[in-house]
């Protein structure tokens, strides 16, 4: 029987229970990254660096004890670490108060981060629970070279037009 810690812990680390669902659990746990993603890309990019550091690493112990629950697996339903991450994907960029550029954001974020193409996947080997959020972030930065370089693509095509 879990405690009240242990509990509590479940469930942040499930995203409230997202990432229990049957088909796509970290998509669905994802989904959580959305507002704070939009929430934080209206404060200055020195605090969207902080707030996702402290979230980041207090991702870290949410994932390692949850992945003890699990038998010390990276298991499907712990998305704590996508939830958190997610928001790298559109750090610093004012076009992602923009619902179609978050949702890009959101696609390609999720792309990387199921794909998991070298280097990601070799992040998820680091020991410690380190490991479980290392590849989402990875993925997360990638994903942002990619949306960055999409919105200043469509930035420059929109100028041209006008």
């Amino acid at each position: 029987m879990l405690d009240i810690v242990g509990t509590a812990n479940l469930w942040l680390a499930t995203g409230f229970g997202l990432g229990l669902m049957p088909v796509a659990p970290g998509t669905f746990g994802s989904l959580l990254g959305l507002p704070l993603a939009w929430w934080l890309s209206g404060r200055s990019t020195r605090q969207q660096v902080v707030i996702i550091t402290l979230m980041l690493l207090a991702a870290v112990p949410v994932c390692h004890m949850a992945s003890l629950h699990f038998d010390g697996q990276d298991h499907g339903s712990i998305v704590a670490d996508e939830y958190v991450a997610f928001p790298l994907a559109v750090l610093g960029l004012k076009a992602a108060r923009h619902p179609l550029v978050l949702a890009l954001a959101f696609g390609v974020y999720r792309f990387f981060d199921g794909l998991k193409p070298p280097p990601i996947h070799l992040a998820e080997h680091v020991t410690g629970g380190v490991g479980i959020v290392l590849d989402d972030v990875i993925a997360a930065l990638v994903s942002w070279l990619v949306v960055a370089l999409l919105v200043t693509l469509w930035q420059r095509r929109q100028r041209q037009i006008v």
